[in-house]
């Protein structure tokens, strides 16, 4: 299993969320579903952490070959599960 840095502006955005880092790395780890994010290389990851109240929280990171990177974690109101997800 690779392990997860996370990045400084992820830990800011956790903070004013009030994100648990368990909370962004089962996301990372166990996404419900994953997109491209419109920058090369960077993944969205979706999950519907119980805090969230039934909102989603969308986790942007970059898998390398020894490490995930997450770059940002937010709630995402406009997040919309695809098809079968």
């Amino acid at each position: 299993m690779k392990p997860i840095l996370l990045r400084q502006h992820a830990l800011a955005r956790m903070a004013r969320y009030g994100l648990s880092e368990r909370t962004v790395l089962n996301v990372v780890r166990h996404p419900l579903w994953t997109e491209p994010d419109p920058r090369p290389g960077i993944e969205r990851r979706f999950g519907q952490p119980p805090e969230l109240a039934g909102r989603y929280l969308r986790v942007a990171c970059v898998e390398e070959s020894d490490h995930i990177r997450v770059l940002s974690a937010h709630p995402d109101r406009d997040a919309r599960p695809p098809d079968g997800a």
